[in-house]
């Protein structure tokens, strides 16, 4: 390994992502795809191998991911043609790409935008891991994702990519207090009136969009798969049943039943920060927003297209039935600094798909 790259304090930039490539301490197995580092975030491609496994497990303190497949392993599966992953089943994927993490910094994993809009439930696993999506400072060894469709089956093959890896440096999360003082500056989110706890607070928006007053869409079953690499090959009406609006701003949620709505609030998230949705206080209902997710310097900024751009929200009920009210809390948007400015914002160059979006299903329908 060569010279260290200087790292400086806050979620790394794409280009210092591209130096740590270049150093070893990002070490894919094949060249990467050129949209593949987006300005805050690296996109993790599927490698030749799956498994399908009985059960999700994590390997805890002194066992590899390895050790733990040799006997939950069900079978072995050839990522390097096309397979289908079908729904309730859990399966743990090599990944292309290998850390070796300079001490101080760490790395924290999210599904991909358009994975949480098809519900596949994905998880990112390394070797002694105590917990998912978190890789702890110093790590050296290969990552595995666990995968499980939950709604749609699923069509995959090397070097698909379904979860995404932000690096970070230091203690770089804003406190309230920061996050109200960024907000009179660059106007976070549209509330006249915004909450900030451990955040600020994204609520869900019910009064409906456009004239026919479309609220959002519950994902239907049964229905035909979704190939994760081929944008806009589905049709929407096979997939999902659009909600409307008629008369009353609220929503009963169906136990199990997998929903796509939007934030009440357009989002902001200016070019020295990137941010993340983080399910709201789970007390206040029996639902949740099913997937967190990365929001990258420059989503909703007027410079690079947006002008503000709802966060879609997936959304499950638990147990029971539960009414969804029209500006009811869901979830809450952190905030954390930039190591430094990217050179390519969200929503200027390729790969930026949910630019200026309201209410959008994935890349995959049309």
């Amino acid at each position: 390994m060569g010279a260290q790259v200087p790292l400086r304090d806050g979620i790394q930039p794409a280009k210092v992502i591209a130096a740590l490539t270049d150093e070893g301490a990002i070490a894919p197995l094949t060249p990467y795809a050129g949209d593949q580092i987006q300005p805050a975030s690296l996109d993790l491609r599927l490698g030749a191998k799956a498994y399908r496994v009985r059960a999700s497990f994590l390997p805890g303190p002194g066992r590899r991911v390895g050790d733990c497949l040799a006997y939950l392993a069900l079978h072995e599966i050839d990522l390097t043609k096309p397979v289908l992953l079908e729904t309730g089943c859990v399966y743990i994927a090599e990944l292309q790409e290998s850390l070796a993490l300079p001490a101080g910094l760490s790395a924290s994993a999210n599904p991909k935008s358009s994975t949480g809009r098809i519900d596949v439930f994905t998880r990112v696993i390394t070797d002694r891991a105590r917990e998912f999506d978190a890789i702890e400072p110093g790590y050296t060894g290969p990552l595995y994702a666990e995968i499980s469709p939950r709604t749609f089956p699923v069509r995959v093959r090397m070097g698909s990519r379904l979860s995404q890896l932000r690096l970070r440096r230091g203690e770089v999360r804003l406190s309230d207090r920061e996050l109200a003082e960024l907000h009179k500056r660059e106007s976070l989110v549209t509330s006249s009136e915004p909450s900030f706890q451990e955040g600020v607070a994204v609520s869900v928006d019910l009064a409906g969009f456009g004239p026919d007053k479309l609220v959002g869409y519950r994902a239907k079953r049964h229905t035909a798969l979704v190939d994760v690499d081929e944008p806009g090959s589905c049709r929407a009406a096979d997939y999902w049943e659009p909600l409307y609006n008629t008369g009353r701003a609220d929503l009963i949620l169906d136990p199990g039943q997998f929903y796509i709505l939007a934030s009440k609030e357009a989002v902001h998230v200016p070019p020295d920060y990137a941010a993340e949705m983080v399910p709201f206080d789970p007390l206040v209902g029996e639902f949740r927003v099913h997937y967190a997710g990365f929001f990258d310097p420059g989503f909703g900024h007027a410079g690079a297209g947006g002008a503000g751009a709802r966060a879609v929200l997936e959304v499950r009920s638990r147990d029971v039935p539960f009414i969804l009210e029209d500006g009811q809390t869901v979830g809450r948007l952190v905030y954390e600094r930039m190591a430094e400015r990217p050179d390519v914002l969200y929503g200027a160059g390729a790969g930026s798909n949910y630019q200026a979006q309201g209410l959008k299903l994935s890349k995959h329908f049309v």
